[in-house]
């Protein structure tokens, strides 16, 4: 029997093929919008993604794109789940309710709906269902990209793992069984769009997911530290300058009150530079010291989960058992905490 799909897997894996799916039609992004799990009306029904294409006559370029029409549903099965037959009449259906969950008569019409199927296996029973007996024929237009006709609607599977690393790297790599030659191609990539988020996103879930792999390739072990670093400098960043900014925002009202009819704009000036030097040092100094923890309590939760001994934990984390042994009784009695409830215990 197949397993349904859980709402933690849902939370790892689809927010990062949201990132990808619009990475893999960024040289068309200028002429689709992309809407993220998107309501059908008041009942708890979602599309995973919508892409509308802004310009009508204008054909998209990439290949997973060709069929696409103005609206396009899409829905997204991770790498260890499989497209079902009643995946199929879900989405299917999802899509006819689209189409008529609108404030008046016929205003998206059905010629211009598409839906495709992107998962991570080549899903045979659903396909053996829609040859036998839907009547349906199959074409493979391209590796990993399969045509269903025989339906009004024009359908698509995408099947990653068949997808071609030239034309679609960044989708045929949304999987946890990622290989080495794939993921040093990956890291080339990524390193050539710095400072882009939804790249960020994505190699963010393929790295958790496939942790060995990027330890084992000796090669890669400062660029994957480096992105490491980037994404730990990033979360301290935005984390100091909204503490900074709240504590400023505060200081400075209550200065500007007490003093507001006795000095001038300049003091002002030289009592703000003060005070944002003062709070910039102390919330640095507390967010750093809280982000660490939270960092050093998720990875230790992660190993526990493992039943890696302490001993083993203070080794691959180098450092001695005893600087850990606290937290470690701590996340150890406490299997079913969050890492949030778990550092309220350890600052107490």
């Amino acid at each position: 029997m197949e397993q349904k799909k859980t709402e933690s897997d849902k939370t790892y894996w689809h927010p990062a093929f949201f990132a990808d799916i619009q990475i893999e039609l960024e040289e068309d992004a200028d002429n689709l919008e992309f809407e993220n799990e998107h309501q059908l009306g008041t009942n708890p029904m979602e599309i995973d993604v919508l892409i509308v294409k802004k310009e009508t006559n204008t054909p998209i370029k990439k290949n997973i794109g060709k069929i696409f029409r103005t609206y396009n549903i899409i829905e997204y099965k991770s790498p260890d789940d499989s497209l079902s037959v009643d995946d199929f009449y879900k989405v299917y259906g999802y899509t006819c309710f689209y189409k008529a969950d609108t404030p008046s008569v016929n205003s998206i019409p059905i010629q211009e709906l598409t839906i495709t199927f992107v998962a991570g296996k080549y899903p045979q029973r659903l396909i053996r269902h829609l040859l036998k007996d839907r009547h349906y024929t199959l074409e493979e237009k391209e590796p990993g990209i399969y045509l269903v006709h025989g339906d009004f609607l024009p359908i698509q599977i995408i099947v990653t793992k068949k997808l071609s690393k030239e034309n679609n790297l960044w989708l045929k790599s949304l999987t946890n069984k990622l290989d080495p030659i794939s993921a040093q191609n990956l890291i080339t990539d990524y390193l050539a769009h710095p400072g882009n988020k939804l790249y960020q996103s994505v190699i963010d879930t393929i790295m958790r997911a496939n942790t060995k792999i990027f330890k084992e390739v000796n090669s890669m072990d400062d660029i994957v530290m480096e992105i490491v670093q980037e994404k730990f400098d990033r979360r301290l960043k935005e984390a100091v300058e909204r503490e900074v900014q709240k504590e400023l925002n505060q200081k400075v009202e209550a200065a500007t009150k007490e003093v507001a009819q006795q000095i001038t704009r300049q003091v002002t000036q030289q009592v703000t530079q003060q005070v944002t030097q003062q709070v910039t040092q102390q919330v640095t100094q507390q967010v750093t010291q809280k982000t660490k923890l939270m960092d050093i309590i998720s990875l230790i939760q992660k190993k526990c989960k493992k039943d890696k001994p302490l001993s083993v934990i203070a080794d691959e984390l180098e450092t001695e058992p005893n600087e850990l042994l606290s937290v470690y009784n701590i996340v150890f009695a406490n299997p079913g905490k969050t890492v949030d409830e778990l550092y309220e215990l350890a600052v107490k």
